[in-house]
């Protein structure tokens, strides 16, 4: 596969050997590739409504290769609702307002491996590490807009697509943003 390869690449001109999970996001395309063994799960999600980008507080989607840092949520119920990575005991469909595009069901925490593109700080001196950006894949209660530009930097799934990707890929696993 072509974007395989391309990740494959990417990886090598940083040094970095590929691991046994990797995950493809494709901003173009509003799509998540989970590369596994022989195997390959698509994934239709939502990236930052601001479009790309690594600097903090700009609300872009940051790019280059990332990995899984943390996981937070095993255990938790399709649905719900996390506040500063913690659970707040309640469901998006009980939540006070439908419109709040919400953190739900599973998180991925993504960290930078790029020093001074999405990690660290950039040569203006500005913020670009994705981890204190506090960027994740995870979980959304806005399905129906999922396939289009949505988050604020993060990456939207569907809740049963958090939980399953979740439940397969480690910490550790490298995540190329594009």
């Amino acid at each position: 596969m072509v974007l395989k390869k391309e990740f494959a690449e990417r990886l090598q001109a940083l040094g970095v050997s590929m691991s046994e999970h990797c995950l493809l996001v494709s901003v173009d395309q509003q799509k998540l590739w989970h590369f596994h063994g022989g195997g390959c799960d698509a994934y239709t999600i939502s990236t930052a409504r601001a479009g790309r980008g690594c600097v903090q507080d700009s609300h872009q989607t940051p790019t280059g290769l990332h990995e899984v840092s943390e996981k937070i949520g095993a255990g938790a119920p399709s649905g719900m609702v996390f506040k500063a990575r913690q659970a707040t005991g309640k469901l998006w469909a009980d939540w006070p307002s439908a419109e709040d595009n919400l953190i739900t069901s599973r998180i991925l925490w993504l960290a930078g491996l790029e020093p001074g593109h999405n990690a660290g700080t950039d040569a203006a001196g500005r913020v670009v590490d994705t981890k204190q950006r506090y960027v994740y894949i995870h979980g959304t209660n806005q399905h129906a807009r999922l396939g289009t530009p949505n988050s604020h930097g993060c990456v939207l799934l569907a809740d049963a697509d958090a939980i399953a990707l979740f439940d397969r890929v480690p910490v550790g696993a490298q995540v190329y943003i594009r």
